[in-house]
């Protein structure tokens, strides 16, 4: 559900969410609520392979480093390098600006495959990486943002569950206070094959039970969902979400998306959480489905009598926006790209839209932000560690400044009064073919 034009598309699958089922994310596929797994190995990196398609030997190089050198706040958690609610965060606010639920999967992906795997074959792949997933695409966007992101997440009782609590606390920053690890429940795994343009996923996972006495939680936990300025939120037909209603309620301003319906109804009605949503982010089929019309323009502006606030991406043709509180509209084109892979375009498309929210933006700025991250993102493999921070997009801002004032009548002058206080960064860490190195001996 991203606007960004590419010169490749991905397919998409999608494994439920948690509390029903797992759910990956999205995509920039057709329907949207398609998973965001893993895209490959750290960029600038590719595994190289002999003739005969055998791995050569040696082939895995150095050992890189865990995580890249960053300053830390508390905790040890990296601190932001930029904080672009500085300006508008009050001194007695909540702790907490973006508030998330959902399941944590482990994305192994393949990429450089020539052609979809043939039965009864072997295939060797060019490129392998692997990351968190699911809900975890969406927390990492965010936290890469500045913002300080609370995520309520259920984590495998294995390796791949701590390799992902390790990368999103210490690699990410995120705060896994809510979060719990589910005593003998593995970590729901997506095995990821992308090639001509297309992908083929194959997931595996079970419901994690839910939190009890009876399985040894801690009683004294912090109270979910907590105090927050904005919660995220993936709607699903026909199943309420108490936290949503509590969240709105206690003030957060709540921004959500939706799955494809398998029902295929498209009843509004059954998306009990709408009229406690400040913004409904649908890509263009789920929001002329559900509103019955033949045109995303019309179907944003339907959507505002239940919701003040409509989002509706549209692929290559971008983005446009209703606030049917003030009659406000603003659209945005995509932005032509050579996408490496598209998978998790709709979450990054959100976290930059939250995050324009929350700095007070004006409606065409935040649909114009949220549509350039989402651009980035796909030039990365790697899900979850795709998505672009601050110096990412100020390196875009210094290299299109000239070209995009004369192209795009000022669209992204925004980014020059924003930018101002951005310090430069390692690189952000990003998808590697293994969960990690054996420190050197001795």
């Amino acid at each position: 559900m991203s606007t960004v034009s590419t010169r490749r598309t991905a397919g998409s699958g999608e494994v439920p969410a948690h509390g029903q089922t797992p759910s990956h994310g999205h995509d920039s596929s057709a329907h949207g609520r398609f998973s965001s797994h893993g895209r490959g190995i750290q960029h600038g990196q590719r595994e190289q392979h002999s003739q005969h398609g055998q791995p050569p030997h040696g082939s895995s190089g150095a050992a890189p480093p865990a995580y890249p050198a960053s300053p830390h706040g508390h905790g040890g958690r990296p601190a932001p390098l930029f904080d672009p609610l500085a300006p508008v965060r009050p001194a007695d606010g909540p702790d907490c600006d973006v508030y998330l639920t959902g399941t944590v999967f482990l994305d192994i992906i393949f990429t450089g495959l020539d052609s979809a795997p043939v039965r009864g074959t072997e295939s060797w792949a060019r490129g392998m990486g692997s990351s968190p997933g699911g809900i975890a695409n969406m927390a990492t966007a965010l936290a890469r943002l500045g913002l300080h992101t609370s995520l309520a997440a259920a984590f495998g009782d294995d390796m791949y569950g701590d390799y992902c609590r390790e990368v999103l606390e210490h690699g990410e920053g995120i705060d896994l206070s809510l979060s719990h690890t589910v005593p003998g429940w593995h970590s729901p795994v997506t095995v990821s094959m992308a090639y001509e343009g297309e992908r083929t996923m194959i997931s595996h996972g079970h419901e994690a039970p839910p939190k009890s006495a009876a399985t040894a939680y801690d009683p004294d936990a912090p109270e979910c969902p907590p105090p927050a300025g904005a919660c995220v939120a993936s709607l699903v037909p026909g199943r309420p979400q108490e936290w949503i209603a509590t969240a709105a309620r206690r003030g957060s301003r709540i921004f959500a998306d939706v799955g494809w319906d398998e029902t295929g109804r498209w009843d509004l009605a059954a998306l009990a959480e709408l009229p406690d949503c400040e913004a409904f982010l649908p890509n263009a089929a789920e929001a002329m489905r559900y509103t019955g019309t033949d045109c995303p323009r019309a179907a944003a502006h339907a959507l505002t009598s239940s919701v003040p606030l409509a989002v509706v991406t549209m692929g290559a043709e971008g983005a446009y926006a209703v606030d049917g509180r003030t009659g406000e509209t603003a659209s945005v084109p995509g932005i032509v790209v050579d996408a490496l892979d598209t998978t998790g375009a709709g979450d990054v498309f959100v976290a930059g839209f939250v995050t324009g929210s929350l700095a007070g933006w004006p409606l065409a700025e935040r649909l114009a932000f949220a549509g350039l991250t989402a651009a980035l993102s796909v030039q990365e493999f790697g899900g979850s560690l795709s998505a672009p921070g601050w110096p990412e997009i100020a390196a875009w801002w210094r290299t299109h400044r000239e070209e995009e004032s004369q192209g795009c009548g000022g669209r992204y002058a925004f980014l020059d009064r924003i930018l101002t206080a951005c310090a430069p960064s390692a690189p952000p860490r990003r998808a590697v073919p293994t969960l990690g190195f054996r420190p050197p001996a001795g």
